[in-house]
């Protein structure tokens, strides 16, 4: 195990401008990791990070010794940092004390779509990205594509409100979503308000891409215009629609209970 007690250590600038700075995580091609459940399901569902960084309180915790155990018996790299350091680079509140520095996973498309997926058109909130992603995986989705104006899925915030999903799911980023739905071999749905046919009279027993849009927009015309069917989640009540990622845990669940049927 490593320590630095500087604040001009040229190793924990890096992390600090990483912790501070989305352009500096895409620049780099690397993302924090911050908490205990994200580091744990990334030692169980990925392997070693790059780096663990651990600040000194936290070496009194079992969960995050348990950690370190793993990492130093495969002969990972740890860091540790006095409390004061650490709290310059960690952006969660109360947390326990232990972050992992990886890579950012990168996936290009290279071939039309042939399973179930999402497709993210400028779902522009962190915390519906993670939540999307977070029940897409939990449907058993493997595939998630975003345009350019959807929340980078890799942002802390994202990475919080997954709760480790992003371990189990291929995630592309900058995707042309049009030129994707152009080659796909499966049909595309698209959620709207506007649509005449509803969620459950579509046969879900199959792979389908799902399509959601802008929290205020919703999905593109011109993506809407390609799509197979346009969907509407019938609702009772005043409001006027739901939150973009209730109505995706609407549809993957739908799917999953038409498939176990």
């Amino acid at each position: 195990m490593k320590t630095i007690t500087s604040r001009d250590n040229a190793q924990y600038k890096d992390l600090v401008k990483l912790a501070g700075s989305q352009q500096a995580r895409r620049k780099a091609g690397r993302t924090l990791l911050d908490g205990v459940h994200l580091c744990q399901s990334y030692l169980q569902l990925r392997g070693l990070p790059e780096q663990c960084v651990v600040s000194e309180s936290a070496l009194h915790n079992p969960e995050v010794m348990d950690i370190v155990g793993q990492l130093e018996a495969q002969r990972g790299h740890v860091l540790a940092l006095p409390d004061a350091l650490y709290n310059g680079i960690s952006q969660v509140e109360h947390g326990v004390g232990v972050l992992f520095l990886i890579d950012t996973p990168e996936h290009t498309v290279s071939e039309p779509l042939s399973v179930s997926a999402v497709l993210l058109d400028g779902v522009q909130d962190p915390g519906n990205v993670g939540s999307i992603l977070r029940s897409a995986a939990a449907a058993g989705i493997k595939q998630v594509y975003c345009s350019s104006g959807t929340a980078f899925c890799w942002s802390p915030k994202v990475l919080r409100a997954a709760m480790g999903a992003h371990f189990v799911l291929d995630i592309f980023e900058n995707v042309d979503l049009s030129a994707l739905i152009g080659a796909t071999r499966v049909p595309t749905l698209a959620t709207s308000g506007y649509a005449a046919q509803r969620l459950y009279d579509i046969d879900l027993r199959q792979p389908v891409a799902w399509i959601f849009g802008h929290e205020g927009q919703g999905v593109a015309d011109d993506l809407l215009s390609q799509a197979t069917h346009k969907v509407v989640i019938p609702h009772l009540g005043q409001v006027e629609s739901l939150n973009v990622a209730a109505c995706a845990a609407v549809c993957f669940f739908e799917q999953v209970r038409q498939n176990q049927s």
